[in-house]
């Protein structure tokens, strides 16, 4: 059984929860908050009856095999560092780490201490991944691909009030392109591989978070459009364009309806049976590399090509000329 500790105590965190105990040979057993109240009211609600303030302690104690990292993504980096020195593997969720640095080195560090570090990007995993995958072949040479993920936070409001949540907080690595844009990408780089050159750009919001973004992802002879943003809705599918048809899929987070298109006449609707919760799918992923029944350098390697995507973008955005007065 492997036993896990879990940072942070937001709605993903829950989230995460709830897919480990769908999950065989995992649980949790500690919840760790510096805030002690928080945190026992967090364990509650699980049904867990540890909760820990000292994270040092906690993974000196030879009480837990792995920690969860579900911390602002500015904290994933140290925190990590801490649980790895100390033996523990270590989910990380996405994204890993605000560079492709900081995750190459936990990454060394990790196969240097003999644990596992992962990213937990859950479309990575999600089976209708693999069925789209499976589907490539059949519209031929991929030209033009249009992925993206747009969903308004509620916590914007607070924003527009003129305060800085966590998750607009670029001093902790918000922004729409951490929180929602590694998904797009992270679809393209699980598809088409690693792009060859990539440029974007961002709104920023009044917090100096990224709100929206777009960016172009340049593959030889091929092109993917990703868009993002946690300001704005969007209901437009997500496609790709093939030289003997189209595939059109409905959420790229989960796909559950992919529509087949061929120019020969061949129309085929795709539903796929998943859970309503697909974090169990990087869950049972990491248990897998946790027990050793499989090596994680591909997922690594996911992960930094993401990363690496995600510097470009920041590093265009950055590029741009000052606005012109209004």
């Amino acid at each position: 059984m492997i036993r896990l500790a879990t940072i942070g105590t937001s709605t993903i965190t829950e989230k995460f929860a709830d897919a480990v105990a769908q999950t065989p040979g995992i649980r949790i057993d500690v919840v760790f908050s510096r805030d002690a109240a928080r945190g026992r009211a967090f364990a509650d609600r699980l049904g867990i009856d540890g909760v820990s303030t000292d994270l040092d302690a906690l993974l000196a104690s030879g009480e837990v095999d792995a920690v969860y990292v579900g911390s602002p993504n500015g904290a994933h980096a140290a925190q990590a560092d801490a649980a790895i020195a100390a033996g523990v593997h270590v989910f990380l969720e996405k994204p890993a780490t605000p560079t492709a640095d900081e995750f190459a080195r936990l990454v060394e560090a990790a196969q240097a201490r003999g644990v596992v570090v992962f990213e937990g990007m859950r479309n990575a995993y999600d089976p209708g991944m693999t069925r789209l995958r499976a589907l490539l072949p059949q519209v031929g040479t991929v030209r033009l691909v249009s992925f993206g993920q747009s969903q308004r936070s509620a916590r914007y409001d607070l924003v527009l009030a003129g305060e800085t949540p966590n998750i607009f907080d670029p001093a902790l690595a918000g922004g729409a392109l951490f929180d929602l844009g590694v998904y797009p990408l992270s679809a393209a780089i699980e598809l088409f591989g690693a792009p060859r050159a990539v440029v974007g750009a961002t709104a920023t919001i009044a917090t100096g978070a990224d709100g929206a973004g777009a960016a172009v992802l340049s593959y030889d002879g091929s092109v993917v459009q990703i868009a993002f943003s946690k300001i704005g809705a969007s209901r437009r599918p997500n496609e790709i364009q093939g030289e003997l048809g189209t595939i059109e899929i409905d959420e790229i987070t989960a796909p559950r309806r992919i529509t087949l298109d061929l120019f020969s006449g061949v129309h085929e609707e795709i539903e796929i049976d998943g859970p309503d919760n697909n974090m169990r799918f990087e869950v049972a992923r990491f248990a897998q590399l946790v027990r050793g029944d499989d090596d994680a350098s591909a997922d690594q390697r996911r992960s930094l090509d993401v990363l690496r995507a995600v510097e470009a973008i920041r590093a265009g955005a950055e590029q741009l000329p000052a606005p012109r007065p209004q």
